[in-house]
């Protein structure tokens, strides 16, 4: 194809803002650019996923360590393709997200891109039974995004799973530390449990009126396009 054409901001977003009007498709608009369909369509999913940012973050855009582990967890659990996952978590290219799984199934450790680029904590703390509730709707309401919520209750993005994950395994229940003799823990009263179980619900109920929204929205589009 000759020589890589360079695009700026303005010009991507005017290219990706044409296809989504209806007024080209992705591969005359490709075309026309003398660039690869692939890279044409990671610009518009790269868009939606992050609006102009996509475009005015530059290439060496850094992520941290539990971000990567995050994206490759996620694909390696068959939650989407390559270009899904790089849209869910706001990755720049397929192409950096394949250099992370090969170093992961390579038993090759996923760094940070820079030192000190996050104040995610690596190491876990001890964390009350309520905290754990907390943590596990919060997680839950904010579409499983275990580095978001490490952050925001300062624990670490292991612990964010594993209470996500643990809840929507076993309940409730689960999220009791039955380790030593605990007695506060194990023996929650009905009404505590139902408190929490309550929150849950909400958190839950919370994410599936955001999804069933979303959804009438995106029909709503597509309908325009039709």
């Amino acid at each position: 194809m000759g020589r890589k054409a360079r695009y700026s901001a303005e010009e991507k977003i005017s290219a990706v803002q044409e296809y989504l009007d209806g007024k080209g498709s992705m591969k005359t608009i490709a075309q026309r650019l003398g660039i690869a369909f692939q890279s044409f369509k990671q610009w518009v999913k790269n868009y939606e996923a992050m609006g102009i940012d996509a475009f005015k973050t530059n290439h060496n855009k850094h992520y941290s360590k539990a971000e990567k582990e995050q994206a490759v967890a996620a694909y390696l659990a068959g939650e989407g393709s390559h270009m899904e996952i790089c849209q869910k978590f706001k990755i720049l290219s397929t192409s950096q997200l394949r250099s992370w799984i090969k170093k992961y199934n390579g038993h090759e450790e996923l760094k940070a891109s820079r030192m000190g680029d996050t104040g995610i904590m690596t190491k876990g703390r001890k964390t009350a039974f309520n905290e754990r509730v907390e943590i596990a709707a919060y997680c839950i309401n904010h579409d499983h995004n275990y580095t978001e919520t490490s952050e925001k209750f300062k624990v670490s993005y292991q612990q964010a799973r594993n209470y996500t994950v643990k809840y929507e395994n076993g309940g409730i229940n689960a999220l009791q530390d039955n380790r030593g003799k605990r007695k506060s823990e194990n023996s929650l009263s009905e009404i505590e449990k139902l408190q929490a179980e309550l929150k849950m619900e909400k958190a839950k109920r919370k994410k599936a009126e955001m999804e069933t929204s979303f959804l009438k929205k995106l029909d709503a589009i597509e309908r325009r396009r039709g």
